[in-house]
């Protein structure tokens, strides 16, 4: 993935409310109507939201006579979890060494 690539998905991900759509879409395909339901913006402001989703490779949007169902697209997720996972070796050593200074503190050896 290259760095634009994931800078474009992490822009995405800022926005809380491209965050609730995604957690929408993870259950399943939506139409545009679908998605804006539980905010109070309009449809215009869900479509703008959506063509930031769809520009970052995070969602895809089909055609069905009228129907254009929005669907999740986990490439973008699956790469940004792999960016992250490069950090965990950093994590685990963080957690290795408190867990050891919180031992020399209590005495368990």
């Amino acid at each position: 993935m290259t760095t634009d690539q994931l800078s474009r998905t992490f822009s995405a991900l800022a926005d809380p409310t491209r965050r609730a759509i995604l957690a929408r879409l993870s259950a399943g395909e939506a139409t545009v109507n679908e998605l804006a339901e539980p905010f109070t913006m309009s449809l215009p402001a869900i479509s703008r939201h959506l063509k930031v989703l769809e520009q970052a490779g995070l969602i895809t949007r089909g055609r069905t006579r009228q129907w254009r169902p929005c669907r999740l697209e986990a490439k973008p997720l699956e790469d940004v979890a792999d960016w992250v996972a490069t950090y965990r070796q950093f994590w685990d050593g963080g957690f290795d060494r408190l867990e050891e200074h919180l031992r020399s503190l209590t005495g368990d050896a």
